[in-house]
């Protein structure tokens, strides 16, 4: 594995001005699952208290340096904004389609880098301020429509993926991370540069800062008299039309009774978590652990809440109110 690149602080404070927007974030796990191969991520945890870790330099240096590999989460539930805008595809004819994205994305003059995948590419557009996450969203989702490029969901299995991949998130929430750029991928054992700058980290980086920035009255303009296509507008309820569920045998909640085909793992069943599958992900079927000794113990490797995974099988966690 590569391990002679050195992230400087000027590097390191430019990535995080580029791709940082909460300081939430994903680990890749350095090991593949012995069942699975698969390098999954997860929420890092301090060790002794079991707090949620926060982003620091630090963390980002060693991602940059090949050392982890950190998964980067697009929208800032305190203002429901996002600093970028990520178009993932892994597909056959994929990287044609980001081709094309690019190129009229540069006729309206907005000005998106390509970066290298395992099987494809993923496309950054980068906002001059942190823009709305359902602005963003309707632009290229009406974009990618008006171009026939396919996008994920709404019965198509392979397409294009938006991140941010929710209009919003509430307090809590995480929504999906995505692997961030110029680390290593685990499981391909490989780093993954932009196309149109030297492999080198300061050149990527100085491309990068050198790219022209969406603006919010351009977005604005982009996007006037358009909303978000009916067949990829995810509504949501608000907090106060949760209601609990109650089975009408009159049990609690499980998880088992509203996932599809399980299979064992180790200690855990594992399926399709219902947040990610609403999301257009977990196409291999096994982000959702839920343990075998206790159906109630379950959680998503990618990062769902079960808030969210509640709210996409249709039985919402009840909402307590003050009396």
């Amino acid at each position: 594995m590569e391990t002679a690149i050195k992230a400087t602080s000027e590097i390191v404070r430019d990535y995080s001005r580029l791709f940082v927007n909460r300081g939430a974030y994903t680990l890749q796990s350095s090991r593949p699952h012995p069942e699975s191969g698969r390098h999954y991520y997860f929420r890092p945890k301090a060790k002794g208290t079991g707090g949620e870790l926060s982003l620091t330099p630090a963390t980002i240096r060693r991602h940059l340096e090949g050392e982890h590999t950190i998964g980067l989460y697009a929208i800032s539930p305190s203002t429901q904004r996002s600093k970028w805008v990520a178009i993932d595809a892994d597909y056959a004819g994929a990287m044609e389609d980001l081709l094309k994205l690019q190129y009229f994305l540069q006729e309206d003059k907005v000005e998106a880098a390509l970066e290298m995948s395992k099987r494809g590419g993923h496309l950054w557009i980068f906002m001059e301020r942190p823009a709305l996450a359902r602005e963003c969203r309707i632009y290229i989702y009406n974009l990618a429509l008006k171009l026939g490029v396919r996008i994920r969901g709404a019965g198509l299995a392979e397409g294009i993926e938006i991140f941010p991949k929710h209009d919003e998130l509430r307090a809590g929430e995480f929504g999906n991370a995505i692997r961030g750029p110029l680390g290593i991928h685990r499981g391909a054992n490989r780093r993954y540069w932009f196309y149109a700058a030297d492999y080198d980290l300061g050149k990527q980086i100085a491309y990068l800062n050198r790219l022209r920035k969406l603006s919010e009255d351009q977005l604005q303009g982009f996007i006037t008299g358009k909303t978000m296509p009916p067949e990829f507008d995810r509504k949501r309820s608000s907090p106060d039309q949760a209601v609990p569920f109650i089975h009408a045998s009159g049990r609690e909640f499980r998880i088992l009774n509203h996932v599809g085909k399980v299979r064992k793992v180790g200690r855990n069943y594992v399926a399709q978590c219902p947040s990610c599958a609403e999301a257009g992900q977990d196409r291999s079927g096994d982000n959702l652990a839920i343990s075998i000794d206790d159906p109630r113990k379950y959680i998503c490797w990618a990062g769902c809440t079960k808030e969210m995974i509640r709210r996409a099988v249709g039985c919402p966690i009840p909402v307590r109110r003050s009396a």
